[in-house]
């Protein structure tokens, strides 16, 4: 009997460990499943107590399979359905921030809200290990001040402070706090002593606040003595949402990123899909993982996006789907890639993809006639924007075709922008031009009501199932 107490309490364990539901009897051996419930007078009483005790050490297995996963989130696990809310993709910093004892306070303006939150901070690019001495999470009210109670201390793995190695990415422990869909998150970290801020998102269009010496992660209102545009350290928020909350993640370059778009405004076209998919009622997100001056093969500025991939999309909590738009810049920098080049790079793109359940959706190349005439934009370039457009859009590689291009091009010259899109570059659209890169895309792709805007030109394609599942350099967009 001893012998099948032992072999009892291991299989309940591993069904404990896999979340399986399991029955009584599945878990008695079965020479003990033939004893009657009723036992004779004839059987003696110790087979009674050894059954019984096998009977009770049953109970308190499946007992604990009940109790534990409510506990555990009373506990502050991470137990939950976690979706990525916010994304800033992690770059080399051009020109590090020096650091000196101070707190940096930063908005992420999320898309969808929860009822708990962490975030996650990135060494990626940093020359040794990044020491943070503390970290907060609260939501913002205006400018450098949070609502007042809002704020809640962030742990790693229980600890206020923590170091994170070289290369690598922090995850804070979950806290309470009720984010509202599309509300604004105030992070405040307090990097001690000297440090600096080589990890980076250079173009983050939203003001960072960074204070004077001393840790003021736990204030209300920041003693702000600078402020800039770019990120640092912060590349991601996720809430516990819905079970029925999934997240889109946008990999491409400024375009993207948003270059030219208002500051403090959230008007890239991600930000703009995300209102369009709230006002149509669903709870989907959307991470925006572009960075300003990427190529898809070559690194120019940021990690070609390639190589970055795995890192910026395929490990985004409840990520299910992925608009890919990028490409312009390998065919605009010097050294440039051929067309087959980069249609070869969108291939990997969606096989990496759909390899993780991912439906994948094609964005078309934008016009860029007359930027940088003879230096980004030529003739060459604009046949080779051409020939990547239309395997796009033919191949019926993607699961289905966004045409950007048709959405933003001007009707009398196909080759370049519509002048009331235009932010006044030849290439990069304004606020304008990104609402309607964002009123191009149709909702039904994500299992979503359209709202009320028409969406213009979402070609489907009939593919194979999938599994469900402030610094940059002046010239490149």
């Amino acid at each position: 009997m001893g012998a099948s107490r032992a072999r009892l309490r291991a299989e309940a364990a591993c069904h404990v460990q896999g979340e399986a539901i399991v029955s009584l009897p599945s878990l008695l051996p079965k020479r003990e499943r033939k004893l009657k419930l009723v036992i004779g007078f004839r059987q003696s009483t110790s087979v009674v107590q050894r059954l019984l005790s096998v009977l009770a050490g049953t109970m308190l297995v499946i007992a604990g399979m009940a109790v534990a996963p409510a506990t555990l989130a009373k506990d502050g696990s991470d137990a939950g359905h976690w979706v990525g809310t916010w994304n800033a993709s992690p770059q080399a910093a051009w020109y590090p921030l020096e650091l000196n004892g101070q707190t940096i306070r930063q908005i992420a303006h999320v898309s969808i809200g929860g009822t708990r939150v962490r975030v996650r901070l990135s060494n990626a690019y940093g020359a040794g290990p990044l020491l943070i001495g503390a970290a907060r999470v609260g939501l913002r009210s205006t400018g450098a001040s949070i609502v007042p109670g809002s704020g809640r201390v962030l742990t790693f793995n229980g600890s206020e402070s923590t170091t994170i190695p070289v290369g690598a990415l922090a995850i804070s422990d979950p806290v309470s706090l009720r984010v509202p869909d599309r509300g604004d998150l105030a992070v405040s970290i307090y990097v001690p002593g000297k440090q600096l801020a080589e990890t980076e998102h250079s173009l983050g269009l939203q003001t960072t606040y960074i204070s004077s010496a001393g840790d003021f992660s736990g204030a209300d209102s920041l003693p702000t003595a600078t402020t800039t545009e770019s990120f640092f350290f912060l590349t991601g928020v996720e809430v516990d949402a819905s079970t029925t909350a999934r997240a889109i993640v946008t990999l491409g370059d400024s375009i993207t990123d948003g270059l030219h778009s208002t500051t403090d405004a959230n008007k890239r076209w991600p930000n703009r899909l995300a209102e369009r998919l709230r006002t149509g009622g669903s709870k989907i997100a959307v991470l925006n993982a572009g960075i300003s001056g990427n190529r898809l093969l070559h690194d120019t500025i940021g990690t070609n996006a390639s190589a970055r991939l795995d890192r910026d999309v395929l490990v985004q909590s409840g990520a299910r789907y992925l608009i890919v738009q990028i490409g312009i810049n390998d065919i605009g920098f010097p050294g440039t890639a051929t067309a087959d080049e980069i249609i070869a790079g969108h291939r990997q793109v969606i096989h990496r993809a759909h390899a993780l359940g991912l439906r994948v959706y094609g964005g078309t190349l934008t016009p860029f006639q007359a930027f940088l005439p003879g230096i980004y934009y030529t003739a060459d370039g604009e046949a080779k924007r051409q020939a990547v457009n239309q395997w796009i859009r033919s191949s019926k590689a993607y699961d289905a075709v966004i045409d950007f291009d048709k959405a933003l091009r001007d009707p009398a010259n196909p080759a370049a922008i519509r002048p009331a899109y235009d932010s006044g570059d030849n290439l990069h659209p304004n606020d304008a031009g990104y609402q309607a890169m964002a009123d191009a895309i149709d909702l039904s792709l994500f299992g979503a009501q359209r709202s009320g805007r028409r969406a213009v030109a979402a070609e489907t394609q009939p593919t194979q199932p999938v599994k469900p599942p402030t610094r940059l350099c002046p010239c490149p967009p």
